[in-house]
């Protein structure tokens, strides 16, 4: 991995707002068109209502015109190998391939790195639905 995905994750965990949780997250993207785009996660004072860093990436590559995430870097603030939770593991796995990799950060670098198979095996699929 190019330590700018890292770099580019660090850097969008600055923008996130986390007022509740105290909790900041940051992603980063990197989409089939070879460009980077990041997102941290927002919180909302109705708990469910907010969202965590990697979908915020994720509608940032979409609407960039990004189609396939390549590879994606999540860091934590308060939380050295903070993984993606269950609902981005399946948003990630709708823009992924088996062999994409998942990078997962501490604040000076990439800690560990897995495939979106490791990472969320048996996922719910589309060729499930025929």
């Amino acid at each position: 991995m190019s330590h700018d995905l890292f770099e580019a994750a660090r850097d969008a965990m600055k923008f996130a707002h986390a007022p509740y949780s105290k909790f900041p997250v940051g992603a980063a993207i990197r989409a089939d068109d070879g460009r980077i785009y990041t997102g941290a996660n927002i919180e909302n004072l109705s708990f469910p209502q907010g969202w965590c860093a990697e979908p915020t990436a994720i509608g940032c590559m979409i609407m960039g015109g990004g189609k396939k995430i390549v590879e994606i870097a999540v860091i934590a603030e308060k939380m050295v190998l903070c993984p993606p939770c269950g609902g981005c593991r399946q948003k990630i796995s709708e823009f992924a391939g088996p062999d994409t990799r998942i990078y997962l950060c501490d604040e000076v670098g990439v800690k560990k790195t897995m495939t979106m198979n490791e990472l969320l095996p048996f996922s719910f699929d589309t060729d499930i639905l025929g």
